[in-house]
């Protein structure tokens, strides 16, 4: 029965306190004072039994509990954010990894587009050194073996540009002649003599005069394809 501020004596079995601060463990109480009885085999009856906790002030308990529960919510808190950063840290080597990767697989990618570039690159210059020339030289020539001449020499990704020149300039007709102005040729060069510069056969020899016009788009324009925009924009190259 409460006695002013006091509480009345009461039977423990051990009442457990801790704080911020290290607060001793001296058990829970269990019992009350109005005929608790311990039992004979209770681990904690020998200690319990033989103490008494009297006169605890109710705020002084109060005080205890919150200490006790703000220690239990800072230790939780504290696990949380331990968890919290190695959720944190874990994400970020996963996303770095990935990023890795990917800077890898580009730069792998790169790279084989440059070696297949290079690999182009020298085929054609092959083909621009033996292409025409190890074509026989015949006294006509049909359409198919004129573009077969050009395929030797001109790149896979520039022949069509190459022969959309072709057919708009002469339809294939090494012997195409411009009435108005002399223009001669595949390529209607003016005047078709400046296809010497590649060889004096330059009137009858397609093979001379494809070599010629692929210089000329080249040195000119940069590629075929760089000619034909510009045959498109001004009907001329």
């Amino acid at each position: 029965m409460l006695e002013g501020n006091r509480v009345s004596p009461i039977s423990v079995r051990g009442f457990a306190v801790a704080s911020a601060t290290a607060v001793t463990a001296v058990g829970s109480v269990v019992g009350v004072a109005s005929g608790s009885t311990a039992q004979p085999n209770d681990a904690e009856a020998t200690a319990a039994d033989s103490t008494l906790l009297a006169d605890i002030p109710a705020g002084q308990l109060a005080q205890v509990q919150t200490a006790s529960l703000t220690q239990q919510a800072d230790t939780q808190a504290i696990a949380a954010d331990v968890s919290a950063k190695k959720v944190a840290e874990e994400t970020a080597r996963k996303e770095a990894a990935k990023t890795a990767q990917e800077k890898k697989d580009a730069a792998e990618k790169a790279e084989q587009a440059a070696k297949e570039r290079a690999e182009a690159e020298a085929k054609t210059k092959a083909a621009k050194a033996s292409g025409p020339a190890s074509f026989p030289v015949q006294s006509s020539y049909s359409i198919a073996q004129i573009q077969a001449m050009a395929r030797s020499v001109v790149s896979s990704d520039q022949f069509q540009c190459f022969s959309n020149i072709v057919d708009h300039e002469s339809s294939w007709n090494y012997r195409a002649v411009n009435a108005s102005s002399g223009a001669y040729g595949l390529f209607q060069a003016l005047p078709g003599s400046k296809m010497s510069s590649v060889g004096s056969d330059w009137q009858t020899n397609p093979a001379t005069q494809i070599k010629w016009g692929l210089n000329y788009m080249d040195s000119r324009y940069g590629s075929p394809c760089e000619a034909w925009s510009f045959w498109q924009a001004n009907n001329w190259y």
